[in-house]
């Protein structure tokens, strides 16, 4: 962990926090990533790959960790996310690199790859695959406790997420996250309240690795993260406008079989079925059995390794 270093890069104004490590003259890998997570989600990945011969880069986005917010969190969308990591890598005289996103991140991941195919040398996803157009997720068909829609409602999640610090709300959603059903409420009932205060961490997560989380959300809050993504996840999500979203690039996505996220509706048909090979024809996927929403820190040297052979292979 010494040997990544930290730097800042001002973009449209905002101080934007950058982990780095790696040679400046050697193949860039960034690392975007979701929620509840920060640049510190990727540190096995990052020293990884370093060890391996690769630059990583992995931003704090902007509102997250300890990059700045906009001067309206509130407004902050994907297409910010994606212009800053633009400009991080412009600031860094970066021009071509290996894109790698995690939940949210995907999908800015993907966007890049889509927009700025030129300088993507290939992509991978964990947890999110690629989403063709149309609807996300057929809420209709979740009850009303379903965490995404109770998060998008403003104002509920921060009554519910100020009752207590930032690194039990850190906790709470690590909890919750990590299990393979989908974290829906009781009608009576805020997120929060689904973790007993003496549920342990997951065994792969450490107290110190909650205390480093902590930190950095008490620092930031959740004001950005409430906007992107949840309150742009269904009205923003393809603001990009991109008329034919075929993403050419090699690509990898790394699912863990017990990711909540696979019970969404509607994703394992998207994983499993023909239609992703029309949006993304150069895609694998790969399975971890006992993989959860967080196989990157559950099972950092198997996914390592993945990644290691992605871009050996994309790169040669």
């Amino acid at each position: 962990m010494d040997r990544i270093e930290h730097k800042y890069v001002e973009v449209k104004g905002l101080k934007l926090h950058v982990a780095d490590i790696g040679n400046d003259s050697s193949t860039a890998v960034v690392f975007l990533h979701g929620f509840p997570e920060i640049w510190y989600t990727w540190r096995h990945q990052m020293i990884g790959v370093a060890d391996a011969g690769f630059r990583a880069i992995a931003p704090d986005f902007r509102g997250y960790g300890l990059s700045d917010h906009g001067v309206e969190p509130e407004k902050t969308s994907f297409a910010d996310m994606l212009s800053d990591t633009i400009a991080i890598l412009d600031s860094l005289n970066i021009y071509k690199v290996f894109v790698i996103g995690k939940d949210f991140g995907a999908f800015v991941a993907y966007a890049f790859a889509l927009l700025h195919s030129e300088r993507v040398l290939g992509v991978v996803t964990l947890g999110v695959p690629f989403i063709p157009p149309g609807p996300l997720v057929n809420h209709e068909s979740l009850p009303e406790g379903f965490y995404i829609s109770r998060w998008r409602d403003p104002g509920r999640a921060e009554a519910d997420f100020s009752r207590f610090d930032a690194k039990t709300v850190v906790k709470n959603v690590y909890i919750l996250f990590s299990k393979s059903e989908v974290p829906i409420a009781n009608e009576n009932q805020e997120i929060m309240d689904m973790v007993e205060s003496n549920t342990p961490l997951p065994s792969w997560f450490t107290e110190d690795d909650l205390v480093a989380y902590g930190a950095l959300y008490n620092k930031s809050g959740f004001r950005t993260a409430l906007k992107v993504p949840y309150r742009s996840l269904l009205d923003e999500r393809f603001e990009f406008n991109i008329e034919d979203p075929k993403v050419e690039a090699q690509a990898l996505l790394i699912m863990g079989e017990k990711d909540y996220l696979y019970k969404f509706p509607g994703v394992e048909d998207i994983i499993n079925g023909d239609e992703m090979k029309k949006y993304v024809p150069n895609l694998e996927v790969t399975y971890l059995p006992d993989g959860s929403h967080f196989v990157q820190e559950q099972f950092p040297d198997q996914v390592n390794q993945l990644i290691l052979n992605f871009l050996a292979n994309s790169y040669n």
